[in-house]
């Protein structure tokens, strides 16, 4: 099954040092039989890219809670696609989290098809963002229009051996 994964770029330098993303159990995003249901007319390109986005929200709030622990890391969303065995993969019960899936087990590098990256320029743009989160989730309309900002910036995306080149 292709999972997509919330990542940091100091996760993502971990994970390429260490060669697998872990430890389990690991968050991740993939079509769901939830998010076929929910999203009637797609076709699996258009389902993939729901998931791309739902996991690079989720990275955005990575990027947040590095920020708060103090962490300096350049503030780019990165997404990992895995292609992972279905017996790794557990989708979750609730209908309101349509293509969360949990993984339990790490996933190794060789399962790891790409990277997308936000490219360099974004940056300022997602740092504003995930500083302003906590105020758009608690309903800051200027806030909400921060966070939508970051995520007008679509991911570039990068093959497993270009990795270093994005990390260096």
């Amino acid at each position: 099954m292709r999972v997509y994964l919330p990542c940091t770029l100091s996760a993502l330098a971990r994970t390429a040092a260490a060669g697998e993303l872990g430890p389990a159990p690991l968050t991740g995003f993939a079509v769901t039989p939830a998010l076929v249901e929910w999203y009637v007319s797609g076709d699996t390109e258009e389902l993939e890219y729901v998931a791309l986005t739902e996991a690079a929200r989720a990275s955005l709030r990575m990027i947040a809670a590095d920020l708060a622990d103090g962490v300096t890391a350049p503030a780019r969303r990165v997404v990992i696609a895995a292609d992972v065995p279905d017996a790794d993969v557990q989708v979750s019960p609730d209908v309101s989290e349509r293509g969360r899936v949990r993984l339990g087990a790490p996933v190794a590098m060789r399962l790891i098809q790409a990277a997308h990256v936000d490219e360099e320029s974004a940056a300022p743009d997602v740092e504003a963002a995930a500083l302003a989160l906590k105020a758009a989730d608690a309903g800051d309309d200027d806030a909400r229009f921060t966070v939508d900002g970051a995520e007008a910036h679509e991911l570039l995306w990068y093959a497993t051996q270009e990795i270093p080149d994005v990390l260096g």
